[in-house]
């Protein structure tokens, strides 16, 4: 409307028309409905500058928030970051501690394995001496075996064999010959031989007429040989403990006569000639060990021609030949159990009943004192 009226008021009138000085009540009209169309075109341009204006309000606050809100996630992520950090800090160290756990565990195992096998080839090489010298002992023992097979089975009470039994043999025959010798209780059937070569005289044979066979003893000795063993628990064992080896070995020095019973028991004596060999340097002293003219079994001045050694100690005993007589009865005792044990005596029940009281005879007659003068 009002670009209408600027139009009009820019047009002159046209020729032959009249313009009223005086506006008409029509013409006062007009002019305020043009004041009104030029109110109404302000209200609206009024309205839209408040929609805008309230636009960039409500866009500023929604920045603000989101800048806000934008700034606490940052936040957020910034804890968590360090948390992480944190996190990865702690497990470094711990595989860190991990890394150096394996390396000493690893190193700790490698130095375990080396030693384990140094002992272990320590222990080999240990071993492999010990089946060495075990083969030689069973050559040994394989060479006097058959040999003890052929004097056991072939030389009884009854029948001895004269070529086995110096002693049964005639002096200029069978006479003692000197040279060195070891008697030990393991190799049993040489302490046999020894000391029947040393004996010149023959015991007289006893007559069948003039034995009798004691029941309880016989039934003792039964008994034991249906299971023979060396526990000396069992009667057989123990009443010749208590009656024979105990009293034979029962020597004035009563610390080395128990030293000198466990080594008869368990075959590690060994008795061989003075003459044979130097008195050894660096062993007992002649005060524990007697001497030449001094017994260590009995502390009495006599000629002691041998010597004994328990063990593998190294340490000798000077013993008279009182004490040799005694010890070897008891050594001869053991080696025929044993034998019978082991089941190389395949005799009669009564025949290895009577050498057993004959064995028995020898011990208390050396107890008593009497022994070949040759010992």
């Amino acid at each position: 409307s009002q670009v209408s009226l600027e139009e009009e008021s820019q047009n002159p009138p046209a020729a032959g028309h009249w313009k009223p000085l005086m506006p008409s009540k029509g013409d006062k009209e007009e002019p305020e409905g043009g004041c009104q169309d030029a109110g109404g075109v302000h209200e609206p341009q009024s309205t839209e500058q408040l929609n805008v204006s309230r636009l960039r309000s409500s866009s500023v606050e929604i920045r603000e928030k989101g800048s806000e809100f934008l700034r606490d996630e940052l936040h957020k992520a910034q804890k968590e970051l360090k948390l992480k950090d944190k996190e990865c800090e702690r497990l470094s160290k711990v595989r860190e501690q991990l890394e150096q756990e394996l390396e000493e565990l690893t190193a700790s195992l490698f130095e375990e394995a080396h030693k384990m096998v140094r002992e272990a080839n320590t222990k080999q090489a240990a071993a492999e001496k010990q089946l060495r010298e075990a083969r030689g002992k069973i050559d040994m023992l394989q060479a006097e075996v058959t040999a003890l097979k052929t004097l056991v089975i072939t030389s009884t009470p009854s029948s001895p064999n004269r070529e086995l039994h110096p002693q049964l043999q005639s002096p200029s025959k069978g006479g003692f010959r000197k040279g060195h010798g070891r008697n030990k209780s393991t190799s049993s059937a040489m302490v046999a031989m020894v000391s029947a070569a040393s004996q010149n005289v023959a015991p007289e044979p006893v007559s069948l007429e003039c034995r009798e066979v004691d029941s309880i003893l016989f039934a003792e000795f039964q008994a034991w040989k249906e299971s023979p063993t060396l526990d000396k628990s069992c009667s057989f064992l123990d009443r010749i403990y208590r009656e024979d080896v105990g009293p034979c070995l029962d020597f004035t020095k009563q610390e080395l006569s128990e030293l000198v019973r466990v080594a008869v028991e368990q075959n590690t004596l060994t008795i061989e000639p003075v003459a044979s060999q130097a008195v050894p340097v660096g062993k007992v002293a002649a005060e524990e060990c007697g001497g030449p003219k001094k017994c260590a079994l009995s502390g009495l001045p006599r000629t002691c021609k041998h010597r004994i050694m328990l063990g593998d100690s190294g340490n000798y005993y000077y013993i008279s030949p009182s004490c040799r007589a005694r010890i070897t009865a008891v050594c001869n005792f053991f080696t025929y159990i044993r034998y019978i044990q082991q089941g190389l005596v395949r005799q009669d029940v009564e025949l290895m009943y009577w050498e057993v009281m004959r064995l028995r005879r020898e011990m208390s007659l050396a107890k008593l004192g009497f022994y070949p003068s040759e010992m």
